[in-house]
This record gives structure tokens, C-alpha cells and sequence, in this order.
């Protein structure tokens, strides 16, 4: 799949939120229950604004429209992503996606070699030690655009698969070991997101689980018309990278990608997949810390962000271990566990508990709670 796609990098971070999804360029014929009337905006609780009219970009979507305005009809695109999330092994404040798109004419003879393509993808796959569970292409709970004649939907979904079915098998059958008595499998699910439909999700089944791979559909017609190429029909998928890292290499926390430790980065050449051998793992340690919601609220976003300004990657995990509702106040309660430890040393008592004073003073200070 690479060598046919242009590659594009090295993008500004900085985005207006309205390139999320303005609602002038909502899908109104979508009158499904489980389409939102509303479309999805940036939300202070889990975005990082830098002032009022600009934030940090929380996925690669935001940067569709351009690309498919300077021409490019195949392409795949990388960049960091920002977030504000929980805190454990699989989340971090900042990240990589890859993006991939491939557009078409909706004319006869493009539509026939799109056809071609799936027929030389399906016979390739066909050869494969592949297994795939498949969902309807189109269906009345994954609606083809009104804007669409259903069987090029239909089409431009069936290309969609195979070209990713293809690249499933080519990052996870030689590391998963797979032979025509132990198939690698794929399956495919019904999903939503707001860029496209149909749109499903893709997982792999891996070292005796399904993982969740990527997101993908077929790109929303509005999106195409604002890139002035309202002749053409396509697909795109989006995936993490440190994801399928973690995955293929068995890399257990996320924030080993950050490390410089050579214990870590010794193990890992260009071009080739070896398993992560877990080196000396030091001890965690644990505080908790309790208190009083303050007057106007509070999202759980806040207190990650500060345990995370204030810990850093000392931080291994928060988690919230109690909650309740004062039966004569209504004055609402929190607890959260949080988890210390180093990937390259030991952490001391004296030195947790700094970081733990400095978290309470910083949940008061900042966000108003009382500590219990």
C-alpha cells in the first residue's frame, strides 16, 4: 500500500477547533438514532486550547480538506496528536496517528478500475492464510450518504476492506505465525465517526484476544466538496501508531516510546519486529488522595492534567476508587489512587511524597477542591 501513497509530515500542530467538524458541514439527511444531531465539537475537558481561537489537533482529520485539495488522490499522513486523558499504560497526553486515504471518479471507467483493484485484491487474499468476518458493506445501520448511488458506496466499501484486509495481513501474519491450520483472523464491525459513512471498526486477533486496530469508512461528500473535488468518491482510515507498536513489539506502557534508556531502545532495529524482553522493573508505590468537588464542577480530565504537569512520567497510573454524594450536603466526593513509579529507577518515600503534597496543593490552588 505505501509505495502507491504520497506521504505527508512535519504538520503544524496548531488547528482552528471549527476544522473538527463545523456544523455547517454536519450530515442532515442522517436521521439515525445513532447518528448525533449534533455533530462532534472540541470539548475544554478533553482538548488542549492554546487560546480561545486555536488548539492543539486531536486527531489527523483535521487536515483531510487541504490534502485533498492540493490534488493528492492516495495518501498517507503522520503526525502528533493531542489529548487530555486518563492516565495509565496505554494513554499519553501526547501521540502519533497515521491517516490514509485513496479517492476515486465516479465515472464509468473509474469505477471500473476500482472494481479491477478489488478483484486482484481479492484473489491475493484469496491465496492467504487470512480469515475474515465481514459485515454488510452498506446496510440500514451503516447507511450509505444520501449524496451516494448505493453501489458505488458499495464498491468504494468493498475496496476499502480488502486494501486494509491486505495491509492486517501483511503488519500481523508473520509475527502472529500464521499457516493455512492457524489463519491469522480479522473481523470487521459497525462503527461511527463523524468523517465517514459507512464506517466500521477493524480488529485482529492476536496473542489469544481481538485488539481494536483502526477506524475507517467512506470519506463524508462534504468533506470532498470543500476540497473542490465534488467529482470523486473515496475511503480513509485513521490508526495510533504507538498502538500497533505496543501491539506487534509487546510493549507494556506507553510511555517507554519517550524513554533513552538503552535497555530500551537496544532492543529494536529498522525493518525488523522482535517481542520487547521486559527489563528490571522497579517497584510502584501508591497514594491516595480524597476530596469535596468545588461549586462549579469538575471534569476527571482535570485532576490527570495536573498529577501529569506535576509527576511527569513518574506517573504510572490514577484511577478513581470512589465517589459518592453526601446524603445531607449533596456536596459531591472523589478518591483517586495514584500510582508512582520510575521506568529507570527507584523512586524513595521522601521523594513520592513531594510529589504527592505538591499534587494536593495543586488540586486546591488550581482547581478549588477541599481535601478530605
Amino acid at each position: 500500500m505505501h509505495a502507491s501513497f504520497a506521504h505527508r509530515g512535519s504538520l503544524c500542530g496548531l488547528c482552528a477547533p471549527a476544522l473538527r467538524l463545523p456544523a455547517r458541514h454536519a450530515v442532515p439527511e442522517l436521521r439515525l438514532p445513532f447518528v448525533p444531531r449534533r455533530p462532534p465539537r472540541p470539548s475544554k475537558t478533553d482538548s488542549y486550547y492554546v487560546n480561545k481561537d486555536m488548539m492543539l489537533r486531536t486527531h489527523t482529520s483535521a487536515h483531510e480538506v487541504e490534502t485533498f485539495s492540493e490534488g493528492k488522490e492516495r495518501w498517507l499522513l503522520t503526525a502528533d496528536v493531542y489529548r487530555r486523558d486518563e492516565i495509565d499504560a496505554s494513554h499519553y497526553p501526547v501521540f502519533h496517528q497515521m491517516e490514509g486515504a485513496k479517492i476515486f471518479g465516479t465515472d464509468p471507467a473509474s469505477v471500473k478500475k476500482v472494481e479491477e483493484d478489488s478483484a486482484w485484491l481479492a484473489h491475493e487474499l484469496a491465496l492467504s492464510n487470512i480469515v475474515i468476518e465481514d459485515v454488510p458493506h452498506v446496510s440500514a445501520t451503516n447507511p450509505a450518504q444520501l449524496q451516494h448511488d448505493p453501489a458505488h458506496a458499495e464498491i468504494m466499501a468493498r475496496n476499502l476492506k480488502l486494501s486494509l484486509n491486505s495491509l492486517m495481513y501483511k503488519l500481523f501474519s508473520g509475527v502472529a505465525g500464521a499457516t493455512k491450520e492457524d489463519p491469522l483472523r480479522v473481523r470487521w464491525i459497525e462503527a461511527y465517526f463523524p468523517f465517514t459513512t459507512p464506517s466500521f471498526e477493524v480488529e485482529v486477533f492476536f496473542r489469544g484476544k481481538w485488539l481494536e486496530i483502526l477506524g475507517c469508512g467512506v470519506v463524508l461528500q462534504s468533506t470532498l466538496d470543500r476540497a473542490n473535488v465534488a467529482n470523486k468518491m473515496g475511503w480513509a482510515f485513521g490508526l495510533g501508531l504507538e498502538r500497533i507498536a505496543m501491539i506487534l513489539y509487546s510493549i507494556p506502557d506507553i510511555r517507554l516510546f519517550w524513554s533513552e534508556d538503552p535497555r530500551f531502545l537496544s532492543q529494536f532495529s529498522a525493518g525488523q519486529i522482535s517481542e520487547f524482553k521486559s527489563y528490571s522493573k522497579y517497584p510502584e508505590t501508591y497514594r491516595d488522595v480524597s476530596f469535596w468537588h468545588p461549586l462549579e464542577g469538575l471534569h476527571e480530565n482535570d485532576i490527570y492534567d495536573v498529577v501529569r504537569d506535576v509527576a511527569g512520567d513518574l506517573v504510572e497510573d490514577v484511577k478513581l476508587i470512589d465517589k459518592f454524594t453526601h446524603p445531607k450536603t449533596g456536596r459531591n466526593s472523589m478518591a483517586f489512587r495514584v500510582v508512582y513509579r520510575s521506568m529507570d529507577r527507584s523512586l524513595v518515600n521522601e521523594e513520592v511524597n513531594a510529589l504527592q503534597e505538591h499534587v494536593m496543593s495543586r488540586l486546591k490552588g488550581q482547581l478549588g477542591v477541599e481535601i478530605r
